[in-house]
């Protein structure tokens, strides 16, 4: 009885918190104009988020790449097919990878670092003071982070794939010697726009929304203290991670399924 019970209570628990994060999530749908009509915050986040998430991005996305060319070279001359090196890296980024482990990135780096900013802001009573103010703290604080997060996440992904496809060309053209003309032409020729391209944006824009949203809520519910703070950014990382993984199957399962 006692494991029914628990188990219970964490089904509970996992409905709860999922019904808090849809309702907060119509609440910043409800007040996001301020984040379009004074588009000078969104934008500011759009730096904090996006920008100096680049970094981290390309560098990663171009050692994956290296990573992938290497070993997908290492199998692939075992059956003398070397050369779909490229649309094998290509394909593998556009799809899975490269929304993937770009959203686990941008979780990790400006994902918490929201949910850090904003229970900052709780801790220290800002929150409060806008509310004393009848200033919105959803309008004026969580929707441009919330956009700026959604706006960042697809072309943060763009680049993980663009810089991934450049260190597997880099190993495989540079260092293991396969012709370049091909690499890039069997790589065009079996990589189609809607297939692979536009499926792999709409992944990220999803992902986008997920991670951004976690982030937000947890930093806007978090327990004013550090203690609390801390643990909301752990919580935002782990949910994040999750959630990535879980709605990249779903999708996966409707896109590239026949």
């Amino acid at each position: 009885m006692n494991f029914f019970r628990t188990l219970g209570a964490k089904i509970l628990n996992f409905l709860q918190a999922l019904g808090s994060v849809c309702l907060f999530l119509l609440q910043i749908l409800a007040h996001s104009g301020t984040a379009v009509t004074r588009f000078r915050l969104s934008i500011r986040q759009i730096y904090f988020a996006g920008v100096l998430s680049v970094l981290i991005i390309a560098v990663s996305g171009l050692f994956v790449g290296m990573v992938l060319g290497l070993q997908g070279y290492t199998q692939l001359v075992k059956f003398k097919s070397a050369d779909m090196l490229g649309f094998m890296v290509a394909a593998s980024l556009l799809r899975e990878l490269g929304p993937v482990l770009a959203a686990i990135l941008f979780a990790s780096s400006a994902g918490g670092a929201m949910t850090s900013e904003i229970g900052l802001m709780k801790t220290t009573e800002q929150l409060e003071a806008m509310n004393v103010m009848a200033v919105n703290p959803v309008a004026r604080v969580v929707a441009p982070r919330f956009w700026a997060g959604v706006f960042s996440m697809p072309l943060l992904a763009s680049i993980f794939n663009v810089a991934g496809i450049y260190g597997a060309w880099l190993v495989g053209v540079q260092w293991l010697g396969l012709d370049s003309g091909i690499f890039w032409s069997n790589m065009q020729n079996n990589i189609s726009f809607g297939y692979d391209i536009l499926n792999g944006l709409i992944k990220s824009v999803c992902f986008g929304v997920a991670v951004t949203l976690i982030a937000v809520h947890q930093g806007f519910h978090s327990v004013p203290t550090s203690e609390g703070i801390l643990r909301a950014s752990t919580r935002t990382v782990v949910s994040s991670a999750l959630t990535v993984l879980a709605i990249d199957f779903i999708l996966t399962a409707f896109m590239f399924t026949e």
